[in-house]
């Protein structure tokens, strides 16, 4: 995990540098003070990538957080206080506050999805749509935030929807072949009626199912038709004004693409003392 972290990193200084930072080689190469202020609340996350994007360039900068990740702060806290020097902390700025205002607002928009549905059993789920190579941070970042993770990519977990139901040619034909082929890996099946859900209910070797656009109306049906044999997931458009509806119908999941998508990054900024 730290490999891959760090690999991240150097990928995004080299982006931002290339050859080298010309404004930064203007500076007198002092030893500065300098703190990182959050402009807005939000729950932090992405402070072990900042940090790298500081070391990697000088290994000599001081870093004293005075926050950690998925702690909740307010407008205008110091996160972070450094000394070193200027050039290092100047080149490394915007990479760090990339990380760290782009983790954080995938942890707060977890978390305030969750606030609203906090007085059900409704647990929180993400999905694959995540920012290019930044799926590992991102699903990091809803844990931060309170959330699960969905599979991690197309790798650990069979999931069948629509198109991979249509070219095997059936519900059933596609659970006997996933189970056969992958045992020992979770499958989950995708549904969009009460009609595919019968048939899924009625096969073994599932390990949940998705249903996708469901109305809350149609969710409560599900849950009476399923009777606990099987978790259920709500999917599908789903977003700040209809999360709590979705929710009280009793569903185990929600999952989401919002949280990794659908994000304002946290204004944040870096200031020499």
């Amino acid at each position: 995990m730290r490999d891959t972290l760090i690999e991240i990193v150097k990928q995004a200084l080299n982006e931002d540098i290339g050859t080298g930072d010309v404004s930064a080689s203007l500076l007198t190469n002092k030893r500065v003070k300098a703190s990182i202020i959050t402009r807005k609340p939000a729950i932090i996350c992405g402070i072990a990538y900042a940090q790298q994007a500081f070391l990697l360039l000088d290994d000599s900068i001081q870093l004293d957080w005075r926050v950690k990740d998925g702690e909740a702060v307010t407008q205008n806290q110091v996160l972070c206080v450094l000394h070193g020097l200027a050039r290092g902390i100047v080149s490394a700025e915007r990479v760090a506050l990339n990380f760290l205002q782009t983790l954080s607002a995938t942890a707060t928009a977890t978390h305030n999805l969750l606030e609203k549905i906090k007085h059900t059993k409704t647990r929180l789920l993400d999905s694959r749509k995540t920012i290019p190579n930044l799926r590992l941070p991102q699903k990091y970042a809803v844990q931060c935030g309170g959330g699960v993770n969905h599979r991690m990519g197309l790798y650990d977990c069979v999931m069948l929807k629509e198109n991979h139901i249509a070219a095997i040619g059936s519900i059933e034909n596609a659970v006997k072949t996933a189970v056969e082929k992958y045992p020992n890996l979770p499958l989950i099946i995708e549904v969009e009626n009460l009609s595919q859900l019968q048939q899924a209910l009625k096969l073994e070797g599932i390990t949940r199912i998705v249903c996708d656009n469901f109305s809350p109306q149609n969710l409560k049906h599900a849950l009476s038709l399923s009777a606990g044999k099987l978790p259920l997931e709500a999917s599908g458009n789903i977003d700040a004004q209809s999360i709590v509806e979705i929710a009280n119908t009793g569903v185990d999941y929600i999952s989401t693409g919002s949280i990794t998508k659908n994000i304002q990054a946290i204004d944040l900024s870096l200031r020499f003392s």
